[in-house]
């Protein structure tokens, strides 16, 4: 494949979607996951990428790879396994707006990703390996690929913890792996958890930024912390916000874009992929003929 640029690793699952599924007759079908929404979001503004996952050998894996080559997502480092299914996830939408979401993800495929995985990403020379501490999470053998990748490439890494998953775990995690990362994004309430009152622009050496929903986010540049409000002006849907934030990032930066201009960017994909429904489906609204910094996919 061509020169990548950005890569992710992590779980690509089908979405289910409707209003009160006791009882709903019909289903939105989406496929999501947080490496591959910053991958999309990524992609949209011209930036090459690829997501390293595995998925079954069955209709919803096929759902997914076609589905990232839709996205501009490269399957290139996607892998197929009979033996396991892939993840799928439902979300509950009741009437007063609250959403819940129901995983079926254990023993999937992705939850079988190993060094191999790890290997065949690096062979591919990214220039950043992104990657959530929902992959870590995921079971030993994710844990120990996301190991590996942070000792041999750039990472860009986002805690997006899942209490469901073992907040414990993966706050213990996050501390063993942040002396290995490049790109630190993430919440005010994982940053709390992480480095507890102290700022992490104060404990954290490399870059990063902090996401703070409503408020914006807050960057360094030039050893000055600075804010870039918010450019929501409508929430449809909030899931994949900090995804297509952090995708729309890197890119700017991958381009050499200032950190300020990337806050922007990042910015501008988080609050299109809230207006609509679906966590990749608002990304369909951002012109990537915007932003100069990015060669523009064709198509």
């Amino acid at each position: 494949m061509a020169e990548l640029e950005l890569a992710g690793f992590g779980e690509a699952m089908v979405l289910f979607e409707s209003g009160d599924l006791s009882s709903a007759s019909t289903v939105d079908v989406h496929v999501a996951g947080a490496e591959l929404n910053l991958c999309a979001a990524a992609a949209r503004c011209g930036i090459s990428t690829a997501l390293a996952t595995r998925v079954g050998e069955d209709p919803l894996g096929e759902r997914v790879l076609r589905e990232m080559g839709r996205l501009g997502v490269s399957t290139s480092l996607a892998a197929k396994l009979r033996e396991y299914q892939t993840g799928l996830f439902l979300k509950d939408v009741k009437p007063d707006g609250e959403r819940r979401v129901h995983y079926y993800r254990a023993g999937s495929a992705a939850a079988h990703m190993d060094l191999s995985d790890a290997q065949r990403v690096l062979e591919a020379r990214p220039k950043v390996v992104a990657v959530s501490g929902i992959t870590t999470a995921l079971g030993p053998g994710p844990r120990a690929a996301v190991e590996h990748l942070a000792r041999h490439t750039t990472l860009a890494f986002d805690p997006n913890f899942r209490p469901a998953l073992g907040l414990d775990q993966q706050i213990a995690f996050a501390k063993t792996i942040l002396p290995h990362v490049g790109y630190l994004i993430l919440g005010t309430d994982e940053a709390s958890l992480i480095f507890g009152d102290t700022s992490p622009f104060d404990a954290f050496e490399g870059e990063v930024v902090l996401k703070a929903g409503k408020d914006g986010c807050y960057y360094r540049s030039e050893g000055t912390v600075k804010h870039q409000p918010s450019l929501v002006e409508e929430v449809v849907d909030p899931v994949g916000a900090g995804d297509a934030f952090a995708g729309g990032y890197l890119a700017a930066r991958l381009r050499g874009a200032s950190s300020e201009r990337a806050a922007f960017i990042g910015s501008t994909l988080a609050a299109a992929v809230v207006a609509s429904r679906g966590d990749t489906t608002g990304l369909e609204t951002v012109n990537a003929k915007d932003f100069p910094e990015f060669v523009t996919r064709q198509g």
